[in-house]
């Protein structure tokens, strides 16, 4: 049997989705105190939530990430590229925009460059992250898709934004890493809700998580290394 990760590598993966239409400050707030309890990379939260969480992380090693153009993906670029610059000035480390699904359907592949490379241009040094929404499309646009957003200069291909009925899965993310050079990162968003699914992500080839269940992964990881560590004393008290 493989061994298992350390909980700080799984941690170091993951960027904590923080990003549902509903919550009050409240909620975010315990949603950021479990990003900083469980010392994961990063907090993904909605472009209005940015500075508060920038402030409530001070201290910690949680990165603020936000989102652009989400999580439909088809505003102008001109907007989108707002977006970027303003999350960038509220403390944003890295931003993961939604590509325009509708033109990358439509086989427009040079305005879909354009539109990453112009995020990824007003975004500067910042990682930048481009999420394809797996869900809505076919093999060859998600082949196809992955391979447009490295022509765009971006940093990493994405596979869903958690709101389109549908989320990462193991094909897709490994069809992603197939069709991308090893200068871009894979992530896996959607549905990674355990530690066995995040565990198969990472095989498939993500170096990134998208969740929520940041808490249930880490924990449940947790316990199988407390689990390890109670058989082997108990193998050793046998000799």
């Amino acid at each position: 049997m493989p061994s298992l990760p350390s909980e700080a590598a799984v941690a170091a993966m993951i960027d904590h989705a923080i990003l549902k239409p509903e919550f009050t400050r409240a909620d975010v707030d315990v949603e950021l105190d479990i990003a900083a309890e469980w010392r994961v990379f990063s907090v993904c939260v909605r472009p209005s939530d940015i500075s508060h969480a920038v402030e409530r992380l001070a201290g910690t090693e949680v990165a603020v990430g936000t989102v652009i153009g989400f999580p439909h993906g088809t505003t102008s670029t001109a907007a989108k590229v707002a977006e970027v610059r303003q999350a960038i000035a509220d403390g944003a480390a890295e931003v993961d925009m939604v590509v325009n699904i509708g033109a990358l359907r439509s086989g427009f592949d040079d305005a879909v460059v354009a539109d990453i490379r112009a995020v990824k241009d007003a975004a500067g040094d910042h990682i930048t992250k481009v999420i394809l929404e797996t869900s809505l499309l076919d093999d060859e646009q998600i082949a196809r898709g992955s391979r447009l957003v490295e022509a765009g200069g971006a940093d990493f291909v994405k596979t869903s934004t958690g709101f389109a009925g549908g989320g990462a899965t193991v094909p897709d993310v490994a069809l992603m890493h197939a069709n991308v050079s090893s200068a871009i990162a894979v992530k896996a968003s959607g549905g990674v809700r355990g530690l066995s699914t995040a565990l198969e992500m990472i095989e498939a080839g993500a170096t990134r998580l998208g969740t929520s269940a940041s808490a249930t992964i880490l924990g449940e990881l947790r316990a199988l290394h407390a689990g390890e560590a109670i058989s082997g004393i108990t193998d050793e008290s046998s000799y």
